[in-house]
């Protein structure tokens, strides 16, 4: 168990790693920040993190950060897809808009309620996240559930054009 545990932690870092090392801007200023401190980018978005984390949990503001954070990549993403020439990303990033107006709208009127909730904006970042790393799996065993499909549409007509015993028909 502990071995699975700590194959897996490696295999999360090395995927990780090699996100923060893809060419972007914000790696090329994690890069300058790991070249002056001596500090692997890899554990500056660990601390950075954790530290968000924790003031979303008990920070003063934290209302703020959490939409923050829900607003920056999507505010970012859609300029991209206005400047794109596909309208299905246009339409998502539309969809996102109306959906975030929707709820901003609503966790207004209920900011009363909300107020009594423990650690409601670290939770409702997490989320966020949540949906989208469940995304990524759903596509994933997609993937693996679409080559399976395949191997055994392709064994059965194998099956069936050579036959059980063998021998071509």
């Amino acid at each position: 168990m502990a071995k699975a545990v700590s194959e897996n932690v490696e295999n999360w870092k090395a995927k990780f790693d090699k996100i923060l090392h893809e060419k972007n801007a914000f790696t090329d200023l994690l890069e300058k920040v790991e070249a002056k401190t001596g500090v692997r980018r890899l554990y500056l978005v660990l601390a950075l993190s954790l530290i968000m984390a924790l003031y979303l949990m008990i920070g003063y503001g934290a209302q703020f950060l959490c939409n923050f954070i829900g607003f920056l990549y999507p505010a970012y993403a859609s300029v991209k897809a206005i400047e794109s020439t596909s309208k299905d990303d246009d339409t998502q990033w539309l969809t996102y808009w109306v959906v975030y107006s929707f709820f901003s709208l609503l966790e207004f009127f209920t900011d009363i309620f909300l107020f009594w909730i423990p650690f409601y904006w670290f939770f409702k970042t997490k989320i966020d996240k949540a949906i989208d790393d469940a995304t990524e799996v759903v596509k994933e065993v997609g993937g693996v559930a679409e080559g399976l499909a395949n191997e055994a549409a392709s064994d059965a007509i194998r099956r069936r054009v050579v036959g059980d015993d063998g021998k071509q028909d």
